[in-house]
């Protein structure tokens, strides 16, 4: 284990706490960073109301993850220190500071800035008194038909204790009074979650909606709300607010003790929906009785209650964000096929072997198709008679996915098919779990990586019998095997015949299905073993062409950065003079521009329509650059609790590409937003004279387009 204090006396570093900015307060600095997206106004409205959403869900799962946790380790009396010496006590008091004033920032931009420009636009929430006659009808019917049979309202009273409140449900906490003997009561109505969040009152019309098609939206709690009578008959109601309550809702499984991996996680699910409460939001005109009461029997303390104007659970406003106005969002892209698998046929279907026997490609997606690549990779692998086996890790995907139903066609084809599950996939357990069993049932051979590590690595490896002999068909990638997500995330993937990397992807497969414990790999970094020492070691190169004169450099794009030996490695490197810059989406524990510790370090982050998830790591190395892509973060986590590959790119294309990627993103005239030293991000769009920089992804799809372009006219 890395010794912060030890380490920084030897090596003549500054104290942890000047040295290292906390890890959740980075987070909260990232989420700002999104509600900075929602607030600027040259963002499309649209996209901005998305960015709200957005924002808001990831706060919930900051609070359900990384606040629980905190607040169970503060409970047990576990808490130790953070890394920068302060006491958990003090960083929960700073989140909660914090998280107060994001909130109430993030609810009063929709109030008082994007909610006047949606009415302007004829996308409107309106309220139960604002609809037309025949607007008030049409809720009446969907309230009848849709709501009414799935609320149960549930009474508190001597027979009926408080009831237990799911995680994240949105709430109606009702004041009843007996009209006889004026005794009064409490009520819970749970807001369906199923449901559309907000209904949409706006006369249906087979045209796509316009500035002549209004969108009338209505919240469902307000639906339900007006309808009260019908649910409590004969009672008065004398007031209702809406409530939320946040819970713990990370899973704990001790993997050791566990004698059915896949039965333990079942039953932590099921005791997920009890953990206990860490947020409760509230409504401004809350009836004190009632903020009291949830205050009491959810055994919360006042800094953990949040009040806020409506509505609640923006998240929901995601409906709200797909109103087709193309008006009003960012203009489509349409993902191209990769310019190395395109045919000049258009109408036939790539065949990807031929074209990985014929060079390796590196993919970048959402810019590159997903279904043309990775997809058809492994369909054409699942119906190719001359395929003997497909290994496949599989850490998030969805339901539906053809990765699944490919896999399970292959097994049943006689191909033997090996899928390493990852099935503690953080909230995609249940679904994970599911699939799983799909695959089973289909007599693929499931199992569930190392004991004790997450299986977090991207890869798939085909055998397949050619004329020559067996051969072994690669990919490596740094983004999930998930086709939807596969469109809004930015991701590399390699494919490639290269006998290396087939070794190297075959010992690592047995290692997770069988025992191969000292394995070693030709151009794969692998964790927990490898891929923190392989950094150093390339940190300290660059290190050594600094201090003899060269010109040292070192480029990371990590969605987080937080492993003190990683950060203090490029301190020690920035001292010697190496240029090192650093690519982050989330958080950064890094101090980046202190004199004498971080002077040539530059941190910067772009976010934008697409989620930043790529890794990439490019050195230096005397001009012939070392270059890797891959799945590791530089957290703790993954460096030492998953199973994480980076591969090496060798193609000078290849290289190039990634390193273009790494110049576009420092170069001045790119609007991204950067770290200083004291934690604080600034977002630079335009230039001094008022010029507008370039948007990092708008270039990137026009790049891809270009490339395109070229490749069909070569």
């Amino acid at each position: 284990m890395y010794d912060v204090i030890a380490a920084g006396q030897e090596l003549d570093l500054p104290s942890p706490e000047d040295r290292f900015l906390d890890r959740e307060l980075s987070w909260l600095a990232f989420n700002e960073r999104v509600l900075d997206l929602a607030s600027d106004p040259e963002v499309p409205l649209l996209e901005r109301v998305r960015f709200l959403s957005i924002f808001a869900t990831n706060l919930d799962e900051f609070f359900m993850v990384r606040v629980a946790g905190l607040k169970r380790r503060i409970n047990t009396g576990l808490a130790v220190p953070t890394v920068t010496g302060r006491m958990p006590q003090q960083v929960m008091h700073a989140i909660n500071i914090r998280a107060h004033e994001l909130m109430s920032r993030h609810a009063e931009l929709l109030k008082n800035e994007i909610g006047p420009l949606l009415d302007a636009e004829a996308i409107t929430k309106v309220s139960m008194d604002e609809l037309t006659e025949s607007e008030r009808a049409r809720v009446d019917e969907f309230f009848a038909g849709h709501v009414y049979p799935v609320l149960t309202p549930l009474a508190v009273d001597p027979a009926h204790p408080f009831p237990y409140i799911s995680g994240l449900s949105l709430n109606l906490g009702v004041l009843l009074r007996y009209p006889d003997s004026g005794k009064e009561l409490f009520a819970r109505v749970k807001v369906p979650p199923r449901l559309p969040r907000f209904f949409n009152v706006a006369e249906v019309t087979d045209r796509p909606a316009g500035r002549d098609v209004p969108a009338r939206f209505v919240a469902l709690e307000d639906i339900i709300a007006a309808h009260l009578d019908a649910l409590f008959e004969g009672m008065e109601v004398i007031h209702h607010s809406t409530f939320r309550v946040t819970r713990n809702e990370d899973l704990e499984v001790e993997e050791d003790d566990a004698e059915n991996l896949l039965k333990a996680l079942e039953k932590e699910l099921l005791r997920r929906r009890f953990g206990p409460a860490v947020r409760v939001e509230i409504t401004e005109d809350i009836h004190p009785r009632v903020r009291e009461m949830l205050k009491d029997e959810l055994g919360i303390d006042e800094s953990e209650i949040y009040q806020l104007p409506t509505p609640l659970d923006l998240s929901g406003m995601a409906d709200i964000a797909d109103v087709p106005r193309d008006d009003l969002h960012f203009p489509k892209m349409v993902p191209q096929m990769n310019k190395d698998l395109s045919l000049r046929e258009s109408s036939d279907q790539v065949d990807v072997f031929a074209a990985v026997s014929s060079r390796d490609i590196l993919l970048h997606h959402p810019y590159d198709s997903f279904s043309t690549s990775v997809q058809a990779f492994l369909e054409q692998a699942a119906a190719d008679k001359n395929v003997l086996a497909i290994k496949q890790t599989l850490y998030r995907t969805s339901g539906d996915s053809p990765i699944i139903d490919a896999l399970v066609d292959a097994a049943q084809s006689g191909i033997q098919v090996l899928a390493v599950v990852e099935i503690k996939a953080r909230f995609d357990e249940e679904a994970n779990i599911t699939w799983a069993r799909k695959l089973e049932r289909a007599g693929v051979h499931v199992v569930y990586g190392i004991v004790g590590l997450k299986t977090h690595a991207k890869l798939s490896l085909v055998v397949r019998q050619e004329a020559e002999g067996l051969a072994r068909y690669c990919h490596v990638g740094t983004g999930n095997y998930h086709p939807k997500t596969a469109r809004l995330y930015e991701d590399f993937g390699l494919l490639t015949k290269d006998k290396a990397v087939a070794d190297d992807l075959t010992k690592l497969f047995n290692q997770l299905s069988g025992y191969a414990p000292r394995a070693e790999y030709s151009r794969l970094l692998v964790a927990p073993t490898r891929v923190r020492a392989g950094l150093i070691e390339l940190i300290e190169s660059e290190i050594r062409i600094a201090e003899a004169g060269g010109a040292g450099s070192v480029r990371i794009k990590v969605n987080s950065i937080v492993d003190e030996a990683i950060i203090d490695a490029l301190y020690r490197a920035s001292a010697a003079g190496v240029e090192v810059e650093v690519f982050v989406r989330g958080i950064c524990a890094l101090r980046p521009g202190i004199p004498g510790l971080s002077e040539n370090i530059t941190v910067r982050s772009v976010l934008g329509r697409f989620l930043e998830h790529s890794r990439a790591f490019v050195f230096g190395n005397g001009g012939d650059p070392i270059v890797y892509i891959g799945s590791a973060d530089m957290m703790h986590r993954n460096l030492d609790r998953r199973v994480e590959t980076l591969i090496e790119l060798v193609a000078p294309n290849h290289k190039a590409e990634i390193i273009e990627l790494f110049d576009l993103a420092f170069a001045p005239t790119t609007s991204a937003f950067e770290l200083a030293g004291d934690g604080v991000w600034t977002r630079t769009t335009h230039a001094p004279d008022g010029a507008e920089l370039t948007d990092y992804q708008t270039e990137l799809i026009r790049r891809h387009r270009k490339r395109r372009l070229i490749g069909e006219d070569a």
